[in-house]
């Protein structure tokens, strides 16, 4: 299957949903970031996003019955206290949607807008089609003003065949550059894609230039490699892998999926993530960035050298770290990967 209907509604959806983060974050108030149950943070953004993508996907592929796996629900927006709260979400949607001119005849209602988010309820699976959305991913990185991603990915019988990713504040150019260099800053927004079989591509999100294909990085040489990791406290197991290597350079920290975009494009030739012993990544982080770097030559696999897994629900139950590279430095970062871990005693 092409998938061109599907690819053509996610990048519309995802678009749509990257022009009402991008409003949001240019006028965000810190008394405006609510803590979920869960004491992650959570904007206007993410319920607004997540209900932008779910209306334009069920839309756009009637008569077809949408399951998307996505990370909000309306627990918090539902309790008293919230209307305030849960109107401007309500009226970013609305003008959001009113924006495209297919939708502008649409008005959307607060109830709407919760039915929306609430959509993304599904469990996912091995079996059938499944849309995984991250409707802001990143957020600790919006709230700052930085880098984040609005990930969709489609899952048909477990396997990952359709992504698109917008990263609003990512440059154009290069997502590896000094933070004084002034040019690449100003000229930031892109969109990447991928279906599977097909490539990988990235336009800016303005739409003011046609797609490109992008491919992973050709270089071999680890001295000059650059390597990826979120941006949280120093992960001891990266470095250790790092030195292994013999990679020189520091890493480059970026919040969201907007990681797979940089290796993909070759801005770096590795992003490794390791957490917390017995966390297991949520699907909606990785789905829709692997596809992206897969199709444009990359790999992406677990400590094991094993590829995700999307098949088991919303969990990579099966899946310990994620490496993403090349398919060259791909056996020699393993080796790096086994014997780091095994000094740490790490291996199970």
């Amino acid at each position: 299957m092409s998938y061109e209907k599907e690819l053509a509604a996610a990048k519309k959806a995802v678009s749509l949903a990257a022009r009402l983060s991008r409003g949001v974050q240019k006028t965000l108030l810190q008394s405006e970031v609510w803590n979920k149950s869960n004491n992650t943070p959570v904007t206007a953004a993410d319920y607004g996003s997540q209900a932008v993508v779910s209306i334009v996907l069920e839309r756009e592929l009637k008569p077809v019955t949408l399951s998307l796996v996505a990370e909000e629900d309306t627990g918090d927006l539902r309790k008293k206290g919230s209307e305030v709260f849960l109107e401007g979400i309500t009226k970013l949607v609305r003008e959001t949607l009113a924006s495209d001119e297919s939708y502008a005849d649409s008005p959307v209602s607060t109830e709407d807008v919760l039915n929306a988010i609430d959509c993304g309820k599904s469990e996912g699976g091995g079996s059938g089609c499944h849309w995984v959305l991250d409707p802001i991913d990143g957020t600790r990185g919006f709230v700052r003003g930085e880098q984040y991603a609005v990930g969709l990915a489609l899952l048909v019988e477990g396997k990952v065949v359709v992504g698109v990713m917008a990263c609003p504040n990512l440059p154009l150019s290069s997502a590896v550059v000094e933070r004084d260099d002034k040019s690449c800053q100003d000229n930031v927004g892109c969109l990447f894609f991928a279906t599977t079989g097909s490539g990988a591509y990235v336009q800016p999100l303005n739409g003011n230039s046609p797609p490109h294909e992008v491919r992973v990085s050709s270089n071999e040489n680890l001295e000059e490699a650059k390597f990826l990791e979120s941006y949280h406290m120093p992960i001891p197991l990266h470095s250790s892998i790092a030195k292994k290597l013999g990679i020189t350079a520091l890493p480059v920290r970026i919040d969201s999926q907007a990681k797979y975009a940089a290796v993909s494009r070759g801005d770096a030739e590795m992003y490794l993530r390791f957490t917390l012993a017995g966390y297991r990544e949520w699907i909606w982080d990785h789905a829709a960035g692997s596809i992206i770097t897969t199709e444009a030559g990359g790999v992406v696999c677990d400590a094991e050298g094993a590829p995700l897994d999307f098949s088991k629900g919303k969990r990579l139950d099966h899946n310990r770290g994620i490496i993403v590279t090349t398919e060259k430095l791909k056996p020699l970062i393993l080796k790096a990967v086994r014997e780091s871990m095994e000094e740490e005693n790490l291996l199970v």
